[in-house]
């Protein structure tokens, strides 16, 4: 579990109410399903309305890296990688086959598929990239929905508080109902504001590094794969790699 996420925005929304009972406030005032349904709704409907379904379902599945992030597997790449061109240094490259049917990474399997059967290393190199500019795309693309997201749910939290207060302006004459309407305009700002702040952004963020962790990693992979086809020493094959994953 990645700790450093769920306990960041678990600090932030329990130190803010806490420190908001402390205060005086009553907690459970708070609880406004009105001002709620505005925010979380108007922004949901934002954001639906700017992205493809393909790129909102990923970034909404995305949202399981924060409990179980995918691991950064790039030290054991790269002791991989020595090991590999090791083996063909003695074995020739028939000797990926067994490495290629026991990956788990369906991007490495391919690499080491082309390797074999004698793709040029320019040729390797290209379609290679390709791929990893295509993840990185999707990737960013799909993070883009939680950083718009932070985006807009200020502006719809200060719209929230003018329908509260055209519902004050509606009951002037009537103090009892007055209280109701006060209280949605100041809690739909607080959700506005607290949402992209303590959620919406921070998700993004977080997302988007480890995107760019996993962009690394297929990096290092691509490197590795045009060393071994080009027959680089395996300590000159280290050497290169360390530099990824740093």
């Amino acid at each position: 579990m990645d700790w450093g996420s769920v306990g960041g925005i678990s600090l932030a929304l329990v130190g803010i109410l806490v420190a908001y009972g402390i205060s005086g406030g009553q907690v459970a005032s708070l609880a406004q399903p009105e001002a709620f349904f505005i925010v979380v709704l108007g922004t949901a409907g934002a954001v639906i309305t700017q992205t493809d379904i393909s790129i909102l379902r990923s970034g909404v599945q995305m949202l399981r890296w924060l409990v179980t992030p995918p691991p950064d597997e790039r030290k054991r790449l790269m002791h991989d990688f020595v090991q590999w061109s090791q083996n063909v240094r003695r074995e020739g490259l028939l000797s990926l086959e067994s490495h290629m049917n026991a990956s788990k990474d369906p991007f490495v399997k391919k690499g080491l598929r082309m390797i074999i059967d004698g793709i040029e290393v320019n040729h390797l190199r290209e379609i290679m990239e390709s791929e990893i500019d295509a993840y990185e795309m999707h990737g960013r693309a799909a993070v883009k929905i939680w950083e718009s997201a932070g985006g807009y749910s200020p502006t719809i939290g200060i719209l929230g508080a003018v329908l509260g207060l055209i519902r004050v302006m509606q009951h002037l004459s009537d103090p009892t109902k007055l209280g109701g309407g006060i209280a949605v305009a100041f809690v739909a700002t607080v959700y506005g504001v607290g949402l992209a702040n303590l959620v919406y952004l921070p998700v993004g963020h977080r997302l988007r590094s480890i995107i760019n962790r996993q962009v690394r990693q297929r990096e290092l992979v691509l490197e590795g794969l045009l060393a071994i086809s080009q027959g680089d020493h395996p300590r000159v094959i280290e050497d290169r790699l360390a530099a990824y994953v740093e």
